[in-house]
């Protein structure tokens, strides 16, 4: 079975920055993320769980949503089965507990789809 443990949150000020890794386990190394699209999503406190980024499997296709394009960045390193998060110009509205899910293959926009996930990580910006 897939699990996955997220790291990195944090204080940070506004401004600031922060790097999310998601680090995977549970199958052979060489093809744990081969088959996995990693999604981030994030959920404030009396807020519905959202979608912030995602990264599809072997063809590396990414999307963003629209509240944090250009400021944060997916990746992932496949060898180390690590996907990570980098913020850069966190806003206070970014603070969540932010958490990665995997899913077959391709990414959605819908946290439904996603079938594994972590234990969250939380991120506040704050002065």
């Amino acid at each position: 079975q897939l699990q996955l443990v997220e790291s990195g949150g944090g204080l940070v000020q506004p401004g600031g920055s922060l790097r999310l890794s998601c680090a995977a386990s549970g199958f052979p190394l060489d093809v744990l993320l081969d088959y996995y699209a990693i999604g981030w999503f994030r959920q404030a406190p009396g807020k519905e769980r959202e979608g912030v980024s995602c990264i599809s499997s072997r063809d590396l296709i990414t999307n963003y949503a629209d509240s944090v394009k250009g400021r944060f960045t997916i990746s992932r390193d496949n060898p180390k089965n690590t996907v990570y998060l980098h913020m850069n110009s966190l806003k206070p509205e970014d603070t969540a507990v932010y958490y990665c899910a995997a899913r077959y293959y391709h990414c959605s926009a819908e946290k439904r789809d996603f079938g594994s996930w972590g234990q969250g990580t939380q991120v506040t910006v704050s002065s």
